[in-house]
């Protein structure tokens, strides 16, 4: 595809023992810094043989990604691999890695306030997902020997989903992956059995109710910081492909009128976005804006108001205009990948949600062709205006320092009509169905 001897190789490690509590994704972490660590001195030598690699922690286990020169890429794989099979906790670089992992945690309540709106959102509507809280508590009780103990049990049941693409043939792609399960379970010891149909991992969202708006009212981190912010999350559809065209046209047209009037006019803060929002294939909007000047009760109602007023602008749109907005974004989905990077990240997306919609371009290309004004504005009309029937919303609120006495005050006001306040989200999050996973089935998984 891209004429280079290159090729991009990513293997995701699902392990259900990785993210079972607290404390197994802390150790989980453990076991991929150790990782890290114990390779930096290969990878200077792999790097400068134009060869990359990178290991990280992921929702259900860990995560390699090797990408460089196709001829040595095996070596490389060869080599981490190994030292995946044969682990073993060196108890002084243990203790270097949790002064470092210590600082990491200790460090997140310094994250800019939209940031950690944007962690409370994910915390809300995930239904596997840890407070960083309580991963910081359980890592001041950790040590080699919990860790030691830990990784034969984490790696004891993996479910191994690879993908591999760039100047590499069918058949040795296959003979990668038949060498890698032979390392890791074949052989008169292996230190890894496949998982049991029961233990194959989901990814789970919580399903909002229509016609509800959710509100989740907490103090910023630091409390030296003033500024506020304000994630306003719209949830709107299961993966659809038309459903899809209509969302992102409708981001498309909303996106530089949002940032016209809440930043440039109203001037509510330096940050402002709306983006969609995917989560392992439930879409939606986000509004994102952090401000020193108004308090994030205050900012949430000029984001309904935006809403209110740009329906006039959707409703008056002329069939010109229309038509030119949907020929931007067909333009937009027919742009080629430009490297093996970006193309790659676009397949893997497929694979990690669990969609496996690998001709998407070409599929919601064709549902905008079909798509017609009225459709646009009954999409509108049904899931984003202010009081629309299906709607579902979830606005997080962290107030900083100089809001905090508006903190107080918001929270004792009368919670409006079909408004929910969230107080404990672990509380709620148990309380709430949950939207069906793309993840998981037997169904989908050959090689």
């Amino acid at each position: 595809m891209f004429c280079l001897p290159k090729a991009f190789v990513r293997i995701d490690f699902h392990c259900p023992h990785s993210s079972s509590s607290p404390e197994a994704e802390v150790l989980t972490d453990f076991f991929t810094q150790l990782l890290i660590d114990y390779l930096n001195e290969y990878a200077y030598y792999a790097q400068v043989a134009g060869l990359y690699y990178r290991i990280k922690n992921t929702d259900s286990g860990f995560q390699v990604t090797l990408f460089g020169y196709n001829d040595k890429l095996r070596i490389l794989l060869e080599t981490v691999l190994e030292k995946i099979a044969n682990f073993k906790v060196k108890p002084d670089r243990f203790t270097v890695i949790k002064e470092t992992m210590t600082k990491d945690y200790e460090n997140f309540k310094f994250q800019q306030p939209y940031q950690q709106a944007m962690y409370y959102c994910s915390l809300i509507i995930k239904d596997q997902a840890w407070p960083w809280i309580e991963e910081l508590e359980v890592l001041h009780h950790l040590d080699a020997e919990d860790l030691s103990k830990f990784a034969p049990m984490m790696l004891s049941r993996i479910f191994l989903e690879c993908y591999i693409a760039g100047n590499i043939e069918p058949s040795d792609a296959e003979s990668m992956i038949k060498h890698m399960e032979s390392m890791l379970s074949k052989g008169p010891n292996p230190i890894c059995q496949p998982l049991l149909p029961s233990q194959h991992l989901t990814n789970r969202v919580i399903k909002l109710e229509r016609g509800k708006s959710y509100f989740y009212p907490i103090e910023g981190l630091n409390p030296m910081d003033e500024n506020s912010a304000l994630m306003h999350y719209i949830q709107v559809h299961r993966d659809d492909f038309m459903m899809n065209v209509k969302l992102q046209l409708f981001a498309l047209i909303a996106k530089q009128a949002a940032f016209h009037q809440l930043r440039s006019v109203e001037q509510l803060g330096y940050i402002t976005v709306l983006l969609q929002r995917n989560d392992s294939g439930i879409h939606g909007l986000q509004f994102i804006i952090q401000s020193s000047v108004k308090g994030p009760g205050h900012i949430d109602s000029r984001v309904e108001s935006f809403l209110k007023m740009f329906e006039v602008k959707l409703y008056e749109m002329t069939d010109g205009e229309f038509k030119s907005n949907v020929n931007a974004l067909i333009d937009l989905k027919l742009e080629k990948h430009k490297n093996l990077w970006e193309e790659s990240g676009f397949y893997w997306r497929e694979i990690t949600d669990g969609t496996l919609k690998f001709d998407r371009k070409e599929c919601e290309v064709a549902a905008l062709r079909q798509l017609t004004q009225k459709d646009l504005i009954n999409f509108f009309d049904q899931y984003i205006k202010v009081g629309a029937p299906k709607k579902r919303s979830l606005s997080v609120r962290v107030y900083g320092s100089s809001h905090s006495s508006e903190s107080s005050s918001d929270k004792n006001e009368p919670v409006p009509a079909n408004s929910v306040q969230i107080g404990d989200i672990f509380c709620f999050r148990r309380s709430q169905p949950l939207y069906g996973s793309f993840k998981g089935g037997f169904g989908h998984m050959k090689l």
